[in-house]
């Protein structure tokens, strides 16, 4: 039921094609870099089928603001709140798709896919070294998602009856005006909506629109590379404390809720900024054979932080719980989850 939905989210869903790899051949056969996250050129186009062929890969539901939407509903659940989440994206009609669909639901996420019957849905290869991870994005279908959506009755229900609203900076290069529809809905009723800055090419590439939509953003999210990007785009800097203060203090659309920045930096403190204070909450670090793989980590964090944000807790609470799912994620292959969630807020 539509009803009972808290929190929406709208972004790209994309099925991830996961390899763990022994060395960096692949990586440099196609010109990628660990630690990254680009959109699929022309010349990357062959490697979703090299990996097929060739590396026995996992094929795992991904999608940065899904992966968030499934982690936030598995913490719910474990708090006694069902059925409280929404995603919206664009998938083709084909097996990927319902696959997709599929994943999320049985993770408790209510779907409400825009449907591309000409256009295959967007993959995602996930190449892991060591741990550390590299993301090449194909989005086909996810790149076709349209304001049209938002108009369907059952968007309308999401969009009216939740309170919280999260899009990764991905969704920028796809919609951004569908993000402005939504950021408009929230600041007119006082909600919430939360942003990730995502990847430095947002930053760098996708300037304007990511402007446009931080001025509705009540929360921005971010680790050290893009907020690093983000600083030395608009001059702010080398000190992210200082650099989340500023973006906090930003021109901003809903002047009745400041905005709070948090910047997530791997196993260095986080760091959150709001209402001109600069708070650092200590991260436990995690023993380096324990490491499965990064991907996700990002992604986990915000679904904790989501988790208990919706529920009314503290900045404090919800760090705890975004660093717990963060540290949960790593030691997996992919954003992988069990039926339920021991976590004790």
């Amino acid at each position: 039921m539509s009803s009972s939905i808290v929190l929406v989210g709208m972004e790209n869903p994309l099925l991830d094609i996961s390899a763990e790899l022994s060395d960096h051949t692949l990586l440099e056969k196609y010109g990628l870099e660990l630690d990254s996250a680009i959109l699929a050129e022309e010349k990357h186009l062959p490697l979703y089928k090299e990996l097929v062929e060739n590396y026995n890969p996992k094929y795992i539901a991904g999608g940065a603001t899904q992966n968030s939407i499934r982690v936030a509903q598995w913490m719910l659940k474990s708090a006694g709140l069902s059925n409280a989440t929404a995603f919206m994206g664009c998938v083709g009609k084909d097996d990927f798709g319902r696959q997709l669909d599929e994943c999320a639901t049985n993770d408790g996420v209510k779907t409400h896919y825009m449907i591309d019957e000409t256009t295959p849905t967007g993959t995602c290869a996930v190449l892991v070294v060591d741990g550390e991870r590299s993301l090449c994005t194909n989005l086909q279908a996810a790149n076709n998602f349209k304001p049209s959506h938002l108009q369907t009755d059952l968007a309308k229900q999401l969009v009216e009856n939740a309170n919280f609203f999260y899009s990764a900076g991905y969704f920028l290069t796809v919609s951004v005006e569908s993000y402005v529809i939504v950021g408009e809905h929230v600041a007119a009723n006082n909600k919430v909506l939360c942003l990730n800055l995502s990847a430095p090419f947002i930053v760098d590439f996708f300037g304007d629109n990511l402007a446009t939509a931080l001025e509705y953003a009540d929360f921005l999210f971010g680790n050290e590379s893009e907020a690093e990007a983000y600083a030395k785009k608009h001059n702010l800097g080398g000190d992210l404390k200082e650099v989340a203060l500023k973006v906090a203090a930003s021109l901003k659309k809903n002047t009745k809720r400041s905005r709070t920045v948090v910047f997530t930096q791997g196993s260095k403190s986080t760091i959150v900024a709001c209402d001109g204070k600069v708070t650092e909450y200590a991260v436990d670090p995690l023993a380096k054979e324990l490491l499965v793989d990064t991907n996700g980590a990002g992604d986990a964090f915000v679904g904790g932080f989501l988790a208990q944000l919706v529920q009314g807790k503290s900045i404090a609470d919800a760090v705890a719980a975004g660093h717990w799912a963060a540290r949960y994620i790593i030691q997996q292959s992919g954003t992988q989850l069990p039926t339920d969630c021991n976590y004790k807020a």
